[in-house]
């Protein structure tokens, strides 16, 4: 069963979750396209925040044939949605540790707006300056970098709790973590991404 991005909402009545899982359990195996389009949109928002768009639309259907397979142990049919997103964020996490790679990615490979951002930052490091730099596209991709070099955990636990603001209970619930778990590794985490955005400005620095 391959997911498809439906080109408008389906016209009718609301898909009742509980009434469709059951349909499907019980053999109505289609059936399950009706819970693909009502939550495609909300997984794909999940997943592409944290996996790129090359490996996007495999990470969706990663996520689809899971939960599909796995329809059976949704105990509480009307948190299916909560459900499904957490198994969304478990296929994005599973992505990233496939492609995660121990090696550093050389500072070469940022192109000439990126160290072009780094070197206004290096010279004008205030907060104020920083945030507001942070929005321009380069920021982002320069922050992809320094997020790439962390193990895919800390990678994602940032992510949920720091750039999605996502609270640190949802989090949890989403990575299957305990809160105390989130708490503590959202803080080392911060940590290691200021250490490496922090070492990247000082190496711009002494090119200037």
């Amino acid at each position: 069963m391959r997911y498809q991005q439906p080109k408008c909402d389906p016209p009718g009545a609301e898909v009742d979750d509980a009434a469709v899982i059951d349909r499907v359990l019980k053999g109505d195996t289609d059936a399950f396209a009706l819970l693909m389009n009502k939550y495609g949109a909300m997984v794909v928002n999940r997943i592409k925040y944290h996996v790129p768009e090359a490996g996007l639309e495999e990470t969706v259907q990663d996520a689809f044939t899971r939960a599909y397979r796995s329809l059976g142990t949704c105990r509480d049919r009307k948190k299916f949605k909560a459900w499904l997103s957490s198994i969304a964020v478990k296929a994005a996490y599973d992505y990233l540790r496939k492609q995660y790679r121990c090696k550093e990615t050389a500072v070469s490979k940022l192109n000439a707006d990126h160290r072009d951002w780094l070197e206004h930052v290096s010279i004008q490091q205030s907060e104020e300056a920083y945030h507001r730099r942070l929005a321009r596209r380069e920021a982002r991709e320069v922050l992809d970098w320094a997020l790439s070099r962390l193990p895919v955990q800390d990678r994602m636990v940032l992510e949920l709790v720091h750039l999605q603001e996502i609270p640190v209970k949802e989090a949890a619930e989403l990575l299957g973590w305990s809160a105390i778990n989130v708490k503590v590794r959202s803080h080392r985490s911060r940590k290691k991404l200021k250490a490496i955005m922090e070492e990247l400005i000082d190496r711009e620095k002494e090119m200037l």
